[in-house]
């Protein structure tokens, strides 16, 4: 499932490829992938790309035309992806959506969506912003320390479930609540409100690293997820513990990586990540 860094891999290989290019054209297969704004497609033929942002995780294209400003926002979701039409895909019947650019690097960007659980939103200004007030609470890329102290200091419950709140904290998911919770020696399941001042302080420190590091490896391609020209990310290749139950702790303290399945899986060694080390 795309996360924060998948997200900012998608933005930044369009960002490069596609701003300020025209749209010439835009065809959508089925009519419920859009989830708001359909009655507005016809606008959007003529404008111009002029930004492309990165909230939680999904992707904001944003359009110019006679001086007003519109969105096609891109829910990643479980399966969803951008991509570009050079990228060949296993079941092209899924390509829901298709926006033709003119005299771009890319003549084309694909929505791919199997599973549908991602929509696409057709937004103005302020259409955005109720979208990302309703869905998206602070990004943990943009949040300052203090802003991510003050935030844990308000909040109660399970660390791992907190850090997985889109509406709280937006952007990460399973995978880099599971990595960045082994970087810094917490539970998964201990308690928000038990956690001092500076191991928030730390906590957010290794987010910030882990976040940056995957963006830089191109994401985790673990099962469906490729950048929009096809490649995969290589952060798979430095995950810790997601995904290694039964395997011996690489920080080698004589544990073994263990997996609690609840709503989602808790990868952790309880030896280096006891539910006493708050402080």
């Amino acid at each position: 499932m795309p996360e924060l860094p998948e997200a900012e891999v998608v933005a930044g290989q369009i960002r490069s490829r596609l701003l300020g290019a025209p749209l010439g054209d835009v065809w959508v297969g089925r009519a419920d992938i859009v989830r708001e704004g359909f009655s507005t497609l016809s606008w959007y033929p003529g404008a111009s790309l002029q930004s492309v942002e990165r909230f939680g995780k999904s992707v904001a294209l944003g359009f110019v035309k006679d001086e007003v400003c519109r969105y096609v926002v891109a829910e990643l979701g479980m399966t969803g992806l951008l991509l570009f039409q050079s990228t060949s895909t296993k079941h092209p019947q899924h390509v829901h959506v298709k926006m033709l650019f003119e005299g771009a690097r890319e003549p084309e960007l694909r929505y791919w969506n199997p599973r549908r659980f991602g929509r696409l939103s057709l937004l103005d200004r302020a259409g955005l912003d109720r979208y990302r007030t309703r869905r998206f609470g602070l990004d943990p890329l943009a949040a300052s320390q203090q802003d991510f102290v003050e935030l844990l200091q308000s909040r109660r419950g399970r660390l791992k479930s907190l850090l997985m709140h889109q509406q709280v904290i937006a952007g990460i998911g399973n995978i880099y609540a599971n990595e960045i919770l082994f970087r810094a020696g917490l539970h998964p399941h201990v308690q928000v409100s038990r956690l001092s001042v500076a191991r928030i302080e730390k906590l957010y420190q290794i987010m910030c690293e882990v976040l940056h590091e995957a963006i830089a490896c191109g994401g985790s391609s673990v099962r469906d997820f490729f950048a929009p020209d096809g490649t995969e990310g290589q952060y798979k290749r430095r995950h810790l513990v997601y995904g290694k139950a039964g395997q011996p702790c690489p920080n080698h303290c004589g544990g073994v990586i263990r997996c609690f399945q609840g709503e989602r899986s808790a990868y952790f060694c309880l030896r280096c990540q006891s539910l006493r080390s708050t402080k």
